[in-house]
């Protein structure tokens, strides 16, 4: 191994005492690939299985805690007893590797897809109209009610009790990409009146009554140390959206509710600024200020190379979670471990698909991303 990258193979040790063989973490990641009835695919496992040998922690892709919270096509669900068994092949099939797995847990908020909710009916925290993305029209939601957002907070929960059940480590929660949790923090998309809504600390309101009843939840069904994660998106390019100086609230009231870390999700973890940015500081290096130790902090966010990770190690960041960079390099750790970095990929050959085990949903999602990807023959 070269010397130079020695800081990606320390180990790690949450406060909770469940200890990392390396730095490197398997980012989050839809796949596209479940079977029709929402239960893990066969080509989803043998997914899992061919990149989880070298990394030091895996994160699973989203999995919607009720019916209506579906994100995307083909999203394995968990908002019922009756995916355990399926939850539960993940879970053997992520932590095939050796490291400890975690089951990302989300509703989809005003992203999820009239398509697939039951009566074609997308919730939020207010009624206000979305922009289209790749992946979702454009829809009015309902405003959720005050008894329906203790029932999103109760199936938060049942969906943490589950992952117990099924084996996981952990769950994250998925608290960014403007999906539900976000929809209630910001300030631009929670034009609510009620305790829900308004100021900082009532927006603040849902998302740590997510945190606290899954902590609930952990202390009543484990046995063992089981982490806890949340995944944020540090802010809006909506004028009158989310910005650093509200998302470092949240952070520090994640810190005093003892969640285990903070996962900044970003375009690009080195180079990324806020969007009223001052100066040349990026969201790494604010974030990694602003935490200042108190909690482990983990990025995501084109990192593709060795040096990109060493880089952000270097930064501060406790985590590196590589994605697309993993979908076209299973072996990267090994690669990385063995002095082989050089031979990393930085596109995916379309000839090596069936070799490196990309399911095919995943790959047809992949081929009609136009530039999510660099694909070559």
């Amino acid at each position: 191994m070269n010397k130079t990258y020695s800081n990606l193979f320390e180990s790690f040790t949450f406060k909770k005492g469940v200890t990392l063989k390396n730095r490197v973490v398997m980012a989050p990641m839809t796949t596209w690939s479940s079977n029709d009835d929402y239960t893990i695919s066969d080509e989803e496992v043998k997914y899992y299985k061919r990149r989880v040998n070298g990394v030091g922690l895996v994160i699973t892709g989203c999995t919607h805690v009720q019916p209506n919270g579906i994100g995307f096509t083909h999203e394995f669900a968990g908002y019922d007893d009756k995916f355990i068994p399926s939850l539960r092949k993940l879970a053997e099939a992520a932590k095939s590797g050796g490291a400890p797995a975690i089951l990302q847990i989300f509703h989809g908020g005003n992203k999820a897809l009239p398509a697939l909710t039951p009566n074609g009916e997308v919730v939020s925290s207010s009624a206000l109209e979305t922009e289209a993305s790749d992946f979702a029209p454009s829809i009015l939601p309902r405003e959720l009610s005050h008894d329906e957002i203790l029932e999103v907070i109760h199936a938060f929960g049942e969906t943490t009790r589950r992952a117990i059940e099924a084996g996981f480590d952990g769950v994250e929660i998925h608290g960014a990409h403007g999906f539900l949790l976000q929809n209630f923090f910001s300030p631009f998309f929670n034009r609510r009146e009620d305790e829900w809504g308004g100021s900082l600390e009532n927006r603040l309101r849902f998302p740590l009554a997510v945190v606290q009843e899954i902590k609930n939840v952990i202390k009543k069904h484990t046995t063992k140390p089981f982490i806890l994660g949340y995944r944020i998106s540090p802010d809006e390019h909506q004028a009158g959206g989310l910005r650093m100086k509200d998302t470092y609230e949240l952070i520090n009231r994640l810190i005093e509710a003892n969640v285990d870390y903070v996962h900044a999700s970003l375009a690009n973890a080195l180079s990324s600024k806020p969007v009223d940015s001052q100066d040349d500081k990026t969201y790494l290096e604010l974030i990694v200020d602003h935490v200042n130790g108190r909690v482990p902090v983990l990025a995501a966010g084109s990192m593709v190379t060795a040096d990109d990770v060493k880089m952000a190690l270097d930064k501060g960041l406790s985590l590196a979670a590589i994605g697309h960079t993993l979908i076209m390099n299973p072996d990267w750790v090994e690669k990385v471990q063995n002095g082989k970095e050089a031979e990393i990929e930085t596109a995916l050959k379309a000839s090596k698909i069936n070799e490196i085990e990309i399911p095919e949903k995943l790959w047809n999602v992949i081929q009609a991303s136009g530039p999510w990807f660099k694909i070559e023959e």
